[in-house]
């Protein structure tokens, strides 16, 4: 997500107004978990994850047979350090938007569970885009 540290939200601040801020809840260990499954394709860049979205054949590439690679940062003890580090960080963030009343939190560990909750908000607030025909 984005701001992830105060001194980021403070340039945002410098260029626009917020008015929405959305923060997703979800457990470390679902995070660390899904992040942990996470392996790549150096040269395409795609990207599979072992529990959702597993290759076909374990450890290569869909398209080319090539090897999979799991990035250093994706690595448990790494995850586990980043999200530690990202909770750090991220506090003043989330502090300074629920002080100005735009915070808006959803917590679970399933998108398709918790995306509904985030597009009811957004749909109350961003007016729906009318065709020109319906103008």
């Amino acid at each position: 997500g984005f701001p992830r540290t105060l001194g980021q939200a403070e340039a945002l601040d410098r260029i626009c107004e917020l008015d929405l801020v959305i923060s997703l809840n979800i457990p470390f260990e679902t995070l660390k978990d899904r992040l942990s499954a996470r392996w790549v394709h150096p040269a395409s860049g795609r990207v599979y994850n072992m529990d959702f979205n597993p290759p076909h054949v374990q450890g290569v590439d869909d398209l080319t047979g090539e090897p999979l690679v799991q990035r250093e940062d994706d690595k448990p003890e790494a995850v586990a350090a980043r999200l530690r580090k990202y909770k750090d960080a991220a506090k003043p963030v989330i502090e300074l938007y629920k002080s100005r009343g735009i915070l808006h939190s959803f917590s679970g560990t399933e998108t398709n569970k918790i995306w509904p909750y985030v597009y009811t908000l957004l749909s109350s607030k961003i007016p729906p885009v009318l065709s020109d025909e319906e103008n």
